[in-house]
């Protein structure tokens, strides 16, 4: 199998890191995008050391639209196209100041729902031409409902999570396969100020669960599987019992 170039938006997030160590040990080239410049250079020297051919980083805050072509041009550029797209970027909010501020509130909803349409929308154009690839896009089980305790959030995942179904419909019929890959609660550094229980995942669990994920055969991926049983429960409780909920 010939080893993939891949592209990973957010590359400096702890699941991100995790999948790309496991392409890393088949000879993965790779294109690292994230804010930090700093953090990417760690995580390039990770991977070398790990196996990849080749890590680019390319700085960017995936919120900024304008800059995208040139991250996806730098792809292009030095690693000859992209095999597989993992879009990884994301925030989790503070409900209670999102819902006292508009502004906290949109800006959630860029980073995890515009920005992600945003790159995936070029890159699928560009994708669509080859006629081949994979993108792999983490959303979560929070889009599946809303809850009181963090809707913003949700919201922004359950958008999407449905574009990128549409997305995979139309990508189906040029031979580009589309992955929701959509993790419960991961024990990162995004989640470090919330009480951990037993529902927590490892980031190395579900990092090597992506991996899995882009070279299997399923649309969509629940990590760990049984999200897919508690997801299903919590979808059919009906609203006028599930509002009562402190959840």
């Amino acid at each position: 199998m010939t080893a993939p170039r891949v592209v990973v938006a957010g590359a400096t997030s702890a699941i991100a890191q995790e999948a790309a160590r496991c392409w890393a040990a088949e000879g993965a080239s790779f294109l690292l995008a994230g804010r930090d410049p700093v953090r990417l250079g760690i995580v390039r020297d990770d991977l070398l050391v790990r196996g990849a051919a080749k890590v680019v980083p390319f700085a960017i805050d995936l919120t900024e639209v304008p800059r995208l072509p040139a991250l996806l041009d730098a792809a292009e550029g030095e690693l000859g196209g992209i095999d597989l797209l993992l879009v990884a970027h994301g925030c989790l909010p503070d409900q209670q100041a999102c819902e006292s501020s508009v502004d906290e509130t949109l800006r959630a909803i860029d980073v995890n729902f515009s920005s992600a349409v945003a790159l995936l929308t070029l890159a699928a154009s560009r994708m669509e031409r080859g006629g081949t690839g994979t993108i792999v896009v983490i959303s979560s089980v929070a889009g599946d409902r809303g809850r009181a305790s963090n809707y913003v959030y949700g919201s922004a995942k359950a958008g999407l999570t449905a574009f990128v179904s549409g997305l995979r419909g139309r990508l189906s019929r040029s031979g580009v396969r589309v992955v929701t890959v959509k993790p419960g609660f991961v024990d990162t550094p995004m989640t470090a100020h919330l009480a951990k229980s037993p529902l927590f995942a490892s980031a190395r669990s579900v990092g090597e669960g992506v991996h899995r994920a882009a070279r299997g055969g399923r649309d969509v991926v629940y990590l760990p599987w049984w999200w897919a049983l508690v997801m299903l429960v919590v979808k059919h409780v009906p609203e006028r019992i599930f509002k009562k909920l402190k959840i």
